[in-house]
């Protein structure tokens, strides 16, 4: 395979990069290779094994599938997928009324690659703001759709990612935050300049009224909100992936300055709602488990501002304002509890949550005590169920039916110690009446980063796995919010490490426990849990039977370099710019760490050709340099998906494939005799 006399001095120290061409994974000559490796691929995976296992992924995933409505104007809107629809279909109800269909996204593509990202009806429920995105792009375009007509206005709002859609309260318009238009600023700059918009509906986007941009500080980005009584226009204010962010507000009547209230960027301020002037917020200011606090913007100094609910033991991982009460959602041990208390912190009680589970979301007002809240576990798919506030009591929005018994399965909570003595919780998940004779085929699963928690979560494709004897197991490794900020900063920047050694650890007890041993113990991790494995197995090949590594994040000297990999620096750090910080990435970066004469376990790696969240140069250059130094024979693949994107928005046909091929290979390497 060719390789390029590409060599940057790191602050003295000389780094080789053979394989920089394949991050230009477009190119004829990365092309080329690209469909090479896919055909290896496909002549390991294919057969009647793989064909076996997606059809019972294609029954497993065939349930109807609801998402967390919302309410406007007296109507309700939710989205519903039958079952194997690639996409969700958004439906209208009014009280008393059959749902009718607004928009379905499976009539937008023929392969169902054009996904709803995000809608937001008018106050009075007529219209629709509605974002699309196409083969798995983070780009949004917006549109605005008649809900009784099914009719479009004629514009399109471009150059959008991650965008809200707050309405004005008269429904003529809307606020949005997007990008500069290709072309008008150089290509690294694409996703800088974050600027909010208001479009009125009916006018094209060239009409929209600037609202707010701040050009001496290109790396924020905007998030606009309405408060909920139409009074004020908000800013969430964030810098790439930091959890510490900012709020700025102005009246919403008028053309008046923001005024940021939070500027200093010391730590997380969530808004929650306002009553008036006194605005709350969900904050781990001086409390890394979080706490509510309130500001009256006619007193914001510091020493004015109201602490509602203190942190406890739990960490707070989200707070809803519903019927003039504080809906809150506390995080135990990496599993969700619910309280109500009122507007002055007092406790009103529990909300009685099915099981073991996870909150997914919540939705209400103010204005009315009636919430949505999806709820999922191990076992469970994602439900919805419809909540009051004042009773504390949840009743199920749909009918689930299922084509497994979730009686025949059981889900438990172990803590293990890692390296330097830190306790770390994991679930395990498998049929009842599991023999620990350590010959249990077994997936653990990790992600450790950013902030972000795993709560429990129902994937069909691990089911099917538990169902022909396995074992699915999920660490809460530190880089999560599991117990919050500390947890999440022990395991970021020079503490990264420590995530690497928890997922170790976690391998390391399900051996020993006799749940597994090493041959028939399979990692899965994705994004900066793809980047988990790839370290995991750099660093310890002999403790993992096979790894399948997804959508990686892998050359930590350059990930900064490729689309929005520049937000990801205050999690990881910059190696280019600083000294210290190109020591520790270089340390552990998985490309640079590749070694001839080891014995690397058998390596699936899976990207996606339109991936510009993680771009597929990582797992190219990954996969070309595994096979270069790793001559053993163990299989060593690459598989590159079309159109498809980073994860959201994947049809469910290429979600199904996706899992028949990670299974077929974990199948394959430990054998097939696995059998239900």
């Amino acid at each position: 395979m060719d390789k390029v006399n590409c060599i940057e001095n790191y602050h003295g120290t000389l780094v080789a990069d053979p394989y920089r061409w394949l991050e230009d994974s477009e190119s004829s000559e990365s092309q080329a290779w690209i469909r090479e490796q896919n055909e290896r691929t496909r002549d390991f995976l294919d057969g009647p094994l793989r064909e076996e296992i997606r059809e019972r992924l294609t029954q497993l995933w065939d349930y109807p599938k609801y998402e967390l409505p919302k309410e406007a104007g007296g109507r309700l809107f939710f989205q519903k997928n039958d079952g194997l629809q690639n996409q969700a279909v958004l439906y209208c109800q009014q009280p008393g009324k059959d749902p009718f269909p607004v928009l379905d996204p499976n009539t937008l593509s023929s392969d169902g690659t054009v996904a709803l990202t995000r809608f937001e009806p008018s106050p009075d429920g007529k219209l629709l703001a509605y974002a699309l995105s196409a083969s798995g792009s983070d780009w949004q375009e917006i549109r605005i759709r008649n809900v009784d007509t099914g009719q479009d206005y004629p514009e399109t709002v471009h150059w959008c990612r991650f965008t809200s859609l707050p309405w004005t309260p008269d429904g003529k318009g809307f606020f949005y935050s997007r990008f500069p238009e290709t072309g008008t600023v150089p290509p690294e700059d694409q996703s800088n300049y974050c600027m909010v918009c208001y479009h009125a509906v009916g006018t094209p986007q060239t009409d929209d009224i600037l609202i707010y941009r701040r050009p001496d500080a290109k790396e924020l980005g905007f998030t606009p909100l309405v408060s909920e009584d139409g009074a004020y226009l908000g800013l969430v204010v964030t810098l790439g992936t930091s959890s510490r962010n900012r709020f700025y507000y102005r009246r919403l009547q008028g053309e008046g300055e923001f005024v940021r209230l939070l500027d200093e960027g010391d730590a997380a301020y969530w808004p929650i709602g306002n009553c008036s002037s006194l605005f709350f917020f969900h904050t781990d200011l001086d409390a890394p488990r979080g706490r509510v606090i309130a500001i009256d913007l006619g007193h914001p100094a510091r020493e004015n501002w109201q602490e509602i609910i203190p942190q406890s033991d739990d960490v707070i991982d989200s707070v809803r304002m519903v019927g003039e009460r504080l809906v809150v959602t506390y995080m135990h041990h990496a599993c969700h509890r619910v309280k109500v208390f009122s507007l002055q912190g007092e406790e009103q009680g529990e909300i009685e949550l099915p099981g073991l589970g996870s909150v997914t979301g919540m939705w209400g007002r103010a204005a009315g005590n009636r919430f949505y809240l999806g709820y999922v576990s191990f076992l469970r798919p994602p439900m919805v169920f419809l909540g009051d506030a004042e009773s504390r009591q949840l009743q199920a929005f749909e009918e689930m039916s299922l084509s497994f018994d979730p009686e025949a399965y059981e889900t438990r909570q172990v803590f293990y110690t890692s390296r330097d003595g830190t306790r770390v919780p994991m679930f395990i998940t498998h049929k009842k009446g599991l023999v620990l004779d350590g010959t249990n085929p077994t997936v653990l699963f990790g992600y450790g980063g950013f902030n972000i928690s795993m709560t429990p979560n129902f994937w069909p494709m691990h089911l099917m796995f538990m169902e022909r004897g396995g074992v699915f197991a999920v660490a809460n490794i530190r880089g999560g919010n599991e117990y919050g900020e500390e947890w999440h900063r022990a395991g970021m920047l020079e503490n990264k490490q420590n995530v690497f050694d928890d997922f170790i650890a976690a391998g390391q007890w399900l051996t020993a426990n006799k749940y597994t041993s090493n041959k028939r113990l399979a990692i899965l991790g994705r994004s900066n849990g793809g980047l988990l494995v790839a370290a995991c197995m750099t660093q310890r090949p002999d403790l993992f039977g096979a790894v399948i590594c997804w959508v990686p994040v892998i050359d930590m000297l350059r990930y900064h370099k490729f689309t929005v990999g520049r937000y990801w620096i205050p999690e990881y750090g910059n190696a280019e710019e600083n000294p210290e910080h190109f020591k520790f990435l270089y340390a552990y970066s998985p490309l640079h760490n590749v070694r001839e004469g080891v014995q690397y376990p058998p390596t699936l790696i899976m990207t996606a050709d339109t991936d510009d969240r993680v771009v597929p140069g990582h797992a190219l250059k990954f996969a070309a340099t595994l096979q270069e130094k790793y001559q053993g024979p163990n299989p060593i693949l690459l598989r590159v998906e079309s159109k498809a994107g980073h994860g959201p928005g994947k049809p469910v046909s290429k979600l199904i494939d996706e899992g028949a091929d990670m299974y077929a290979f974990i199948f394959k390497i430990f054998g097939e005799e696995v059998k239900a």
